[in-house]
């Protein structure tokens, strides 16, 4: 159920430590996605490789400009439609 104007979760998972974060999004657009990563990446540290599944979020344009930041970062795409490739986000969603 929606709460307010959020209507999604983007989920944050350390695949080393498990920590999680979810970050509420008002929409699947990329430049949300790409600011809430770039607080995480902030506050955190820049992972050295993003996994991330195919969504439209996660736009050639967004994530070239966070590789600007950190040029040292590789993106790992998961195969369209095949949720096992996600397996630990997956398993958190329950």
């Amino acid at each position: 159920m929606p709460d307010g104007d959020f209507k999604y979760i983007m989920t944050y998972l350390n695949h080393f430590t498990k920590f999680c974060i979810l970050s509420p999004l008002m929409l699947k657009r990329a430049e949300e996605v790409a600011s809430k990563l770039l607080e995480i990446f902030l506050t955190f540290g820049a992972p050295s490789i993003l996994q991330s599944d195919n969504g439209r979020e996660f736009s050639y344009v967004i994530i070239a400009e966070l590789k600007t930041c950190w040029p040292e970062q590789k993106l790992v795409t998961g195969r369209p439609r095949h949720p096992q490739s996600q397996g630990a986000v997956e398993r958190l969603n329950g």
